[in-house]
């Protein structure tokens, strides 16, 4: 509702011309409107330059001037108005045909606010639209930019993957740009993570740790020529059992493990560890199945069918 002078002026006009008697007009306009008792028996008690008590007229204009802010009294005014144009009581005024007046400029205004309030609703509803069309497009654009800024990274860690399968010689070299590389996808793929670190007064290596669906891993990675045998798996177990009951292992070895460690871990009643080998790495690098889907899934199979291990070719 726009607050223009023409309604103040028809606002007064009501309090002025419904109500002869300025307590019955106060108990059938002011006091529906929302003006408190209190307020209204101070201006009834206040006389003006003339020394007389204020008129209705003059009631009306000070109410007006007495609200701190165009909310309030457009509120009022529009309570004012609404009253006046179902009003009926022509009995309690002291000239009904400018009673009857009032009213009907009572009802032809409140039809121009009901008007201009729909376009003003309308008007915030197409604003409200076209704002969240534009945060839309602007998340799209940030989606498609992280989208891309992942594929980018991904890419360059897929490059990093093949270069380091070259390398033929030191080891531990390898064994440290693994680590890197597996932390790095961890955190392009913003799984929480705990990089190497050492406990137990310093007489345990943990190579990573991250954590997944609530759940804890310690992370041990392998790069070498062999293949990894239970040895290197049993140590990994005792690093688990020396963790938290929610706390379980995953082992990443590149060129895989000999044929006796999956029956053999399949025999052991503890069942922590989940396997990943080099393939199960390079196509969550290339983007062919997500990482936190192939883990997930690999997980989803453990805990269903005892399975330490399930390649991503067979998950896919």
């Amino acid at each position: 509702m726009q607050l223009n002078e023409s309604n103040r002026k028809l606002a007064i006009e009501i309090i002025t011309n419904l109500v002869y008697i300025k307590n019955q007009m106060y108990e059938q306009i002011l006091r529906p409107s929302g003006i408190n008792q209190q307020q209204f028996v101070i201006l009834k008690s206040i006389r003006n330059v003339d020394g007389k008590l204020l008129t209705k007229r003059e009631i009306g204009v000070r109410i007006l001037a007495s609200f701190d802010n165009s909310v309030e009294e457009k509120k009022f005014i529009k309570s004012i108005i609404k009253i006046a144009s179902k009003w009926d009581k022509y009995h309690l005024s002291d000239n009904e045909y400018t009673a009857r007046a009032t009213v009907q400029k009572a009802r032809e205004a409140l039809n121009s606010i009901e008007i201009m309030e729909s376009i003003e609703r309308k008007l915030l509803e197409e604003e409200k639209n076209r704002e969240e069309l534009r945060i839309s497009e602007l998340k799209r654009k940030a989606r498609e930019k992280q989208k891309l800024e992942f594929h980018k990274q991904s890419k360059l860690l897929l490059m990093m993957f093949d270069e380091m399968a070259t390398i033929k010689s030191d080891p531990q070299k390898k064994g440290y740009l693994l680590e890197e590389l597996v932390n790095m996808l961890f955190q392009l793929y913003e799984i929480a993570l705990l990089e190497s670190f050492r406990r137990n007064s310093g007489g345990e290596q943990i190579d990573g740790a991250i954590k997944l669906d609530g759940w804890h891993y310690i992370v041990e990675m392998k790069w070498t020529n062999k293949l990894t045998d239970m040895s290197q798996l049993d140590s990994l177990y005792g690093k688990v059992a020396r963790s938290g009951k929610q706390t379980l292992g995953l082992f990443i070895s590149i060129n895989g493990w000999s044929t006796k460690v999956v029956p053999l871990m399949k025999q052991n009643p503890d069942k922590s560890i989940i396997l990943m080998n080099g393939y199960d790495l390079r196509v969550a690098l290339s983007g062919d199945i997500d990482l936190i889907e192939l883990l997930q899934k690999k997980i989803a199979k453990f805990n269903l069918l005892g399975e330490p291990f399930i390649g991503a070719q067979n998950l896919v």
